[in-house]
């Protein structure tokens, strides 16, 4: 249902809130939901549409100049976005006002005290109700509403809790070549063994309380995007994919390619996890043969490729997934990104200085290795002393190996390297640092420390292992925002329905 009649409000019943060009009248009664914390998100995806319209525009004037069609047309360099579930209405305010090029906002949400703010929020700011169409609705309705209709170019789900209901809506409601923007809060599901069942139910996959739960998490989210759009015949590509605070953002663009779609097996698949010593390997559920012709042929993987017990420590092992073991990010468009926010006035993102640090950390990681260890957890599995960081690094990379750290975990360690090699560095620290009187013969510590070291292991410094990020000291890591940050309470109207019924 259209929503397009000029609100009527006083200015004086509202809290101002500023946030980039946007400023929101916030409810002094808390009437629609509202969390600062989140203005990085915000920032990250004002930047990220900007950078993908740049690129989308590009791919169509390619397009439309190959064309040998005589009654071509020159392509539309506007661009048309769904914000499903807008609550207060300040992110579609922010797309409205500093990203150029937009054609309309469709500004959807279930409640009308949030629609009432949608248009509140547009006309103190200005913003024309043919730009930002506040709309009242079922954000799935809606967005399968648009299977047969002009379809969006961008879909955003930010939703209290899990996008899984709204994932394969919005794979219906986008374009051909179009982004999709999705936010997951539930970490306590994704990132924990809390509650695998619900993991499984929501995601297609089990997670870990592991090492790298944070990039599970983001593994997990995009295996469902895939799931999702492989159904109808689509591929998603991974564009970038961040680990933020308390939940994970994702944008991923929809390709119409089914042949892509045969690549999705050897893309996905399991982790094994070593619930001691925190060892790894990843079994992926296909394999893709290239034959004469470059024609593909495409194989079912063979299995197991571990034994039920961890070969370090004989420790017992964990399976996580099924996931999307595919590369995270398309580096060429963080750098795109990236540049565009180096460019950029600090004046235009309030979290200037973290999203700089946080592109420059996924431009550094290793995008073809999934997970990574951590450095604090490696050593405690063998009761050793933290070196530092570089001085690990610096070993694997003597070793011929390529190494990086992760945005998802502060002193990680991603990468190529097996997990012997790993091993093997850990073990000559012990040789320098001592071995630990607690270790108790037979133990899985025990066990690790009494295999013979079979890699020739040099600390000597490797010019790589100190990454640019950490020597221009940029804001890699987070520390928490505010006192009490995190989630706040869902919105809700059910106060207002209790005191009716009261009455």
């Amino acid at each position: 249902m259209d929503v397009d009649n000029t609100p009527a409000y006083d200015v004086n019943d509202y809290s101002k809130i500023k946030e980039g060009k946007a400023t929101i009248l916030f409810p002094k009664n808390n009437e629609v939901f509202y969390n600062p914390v989140q203005e990085f998100n915000r920032d990250m995806s004002i930047a990220a549409i900007k950078t993908w319209r740049d690129i989308a525009i590009e791919d169509r004037m390619e397009r439309f100049e190959k064309s040998t069609n005589p009654n071509k047309t020159a392509p539309k360099k506007i661009f048309t976005i769904l914000e499903a579930l807008a609550a207060s209405g300040l992110r579609s305010v922010r797309y409205a006002m500093e990203i150029e090029d937009i054609d309309h906002i469709v500004v959807n949400d279930l409640l009308e005290s949030a629609v009432e703010s949608i248009k509140r929020n547009a006309h103190f700011n200005g913003v024309s109700q043919s730009l930002m169409r506040a709309n009242l609705g079922d954000a799935i309705s809606v967005m399968y509403s648009y299977r047969d209709k002009e379809r969006f170019d961008v879909v955003d789900l930010d939703p209290y809790g899990t996008a899984a209901p709204f994932i394969d809506g919005a794979i219906h409601a986008v374009k051909k070549g179009g982004l999709i923007c999705v936010t997951c809060t539930d970490l306590a599901i994704l990132a924990s063994n809390n509650h695998p069942e619900t993991c499984f139910a929501k995601y297609g996959g089990n997670p870990l309380k592991a090492e790298f739960c944070h990039e599970l998490a983001l593994r997990l989210v995009i295996h469902s995007l895939q799931q999702a759009a492989s159904r109808q015949r689509r591929y998603i590509e991974p564009l970038l994919s961040c680990s933020i605070d308390f939940y994970v953002r994702i944008f991923v663009r929809v390709h119409d390619k089914p042949l892509l779609t045969k690549t999705v097996s050897s893309q996905t698949g399991v982790v094994y996890h070593c619930k001691h010593c925190g060892s790894f390997s990843n079994q992926r559920f296909g394999s893709i043969e290239v034959g004469k012709n470059q024609n593909h042929k495409y194989h079912i993987a063979d299995a197991p490729i571990v034994d039920q017990k961890c070969t370090n420590c004989s420790s017992k092992q964990e399976i996580g997934g099924p996931c999307w073991l595919g590369p995270l990010h398309n580096k060429d468009f963080v750098q795109r990104m990236y540049d565009g926010v180096c460019k950029a006035d600090k004046s235009i993102y309030g979290t200037h200085a973290r999203m700089k640090g946080m592109l420059k950390v996924i431009l550094e990681e290793l995008n073809d290795v999934p997970f990574h260890y951590e450095l604090s957890e490696i050593c405690s599995a063998v009761r050793a002393p933290c070196p530092p960081l570089v001085k690990f690094n610096s070993a694997l990379l003597n070793a011929g190996y390529r190494v990086s750290g992760s945005h998802t975990c502060q002193s990680s360690i991603k990468t190529d390297a097996p997990s012997q090699v790993v091993w093997d560095v850990m073990r000559m620290l012990v040789k320098e640092t001592g071995r630990s009187p607690k270790i108790v013969e037979g133990s899985p510590a025990d066990v690790i420390l009494s295999r013979n070291i079979q890699t020739d292991v040099s600390f000597s410094h490797h010019k790589d292992a100190n990454p640019e990020s950490r020597r221009v000291k940029l804001v890699r890591y987070q520390v928490n925002p505010e006192k009490f940050w995190g989630p706040k309470a869902r919105h809700t109207e059910a106060p207002k329905a209790k005191k009716q019924k009261l009455q």
